[in-house]
């Protein structure tokens, strides 16, 4: 199915953050945005500026497989339909708002414990910026430019 970006926006917001409340939602409708719009490393190369690619490029988002572990997701884009909160959220962030506690962050994970990493993924290319609801948020290193 070939949603609108508006709606494909809406559905990664509810299936990645739902549960995170309205700031965490933002805090993830402004990363994808900001891979979106990086002028430098992978998100640049292989997003090009177009959110589609960037919430479909491989391993990155959960909510956008089908099976993890060969198991079926019964968690993913497809089978959550967006309420209107999600859409509320994905306007804000295609009219080009972020939260501004996130800054520049690519990156988000749930670290399931209550600190974050300083440094994330293991390859160094995110350090912590900030925490918002379970999920930690990493913005990119110098070694990310050359990624």
């Amino acid at each position: 199915m070939a949603y609108s970006a508006r709606e494909l926006l809406a559905r990664i917001i509810k299936c990645e953050a739902g549960g995170e409340g309205e700031n965490g939602m933002k805090a993830v409708a402004s990363v994808i945005m900001n891979r979106v719009h990086t002028a430098y490393g992978e998100y640049q190369r292989l997003g090009q500026g177009d959110l589609r690619k960037v919430i479909y490029q491989p391993c990155q988002f959960d909510c956008v497989k089908s099976t993890i572990g060969g198991q079926p997701n019964n968690q993913n884009i497809w089978s959550n339909p967006p309420e209107q909160i999600h859409y509320d959220i994905a306007d804000w962030a295609l009219a080009g708002n972020r939260l501004f506690t996130t800054g520049d962050a690519l990156w988000y994970f749930n670290p399931f414990k209550p600190n974050c990493p300083y440094i994330f993924p293991a390859s160094g290319s995110g350090e912590f910026q900030v925490k918002v609801g379970k999920h930690c948020f990493y913005n990119p290193t110098d070694f990310y430019f050359e990624t």
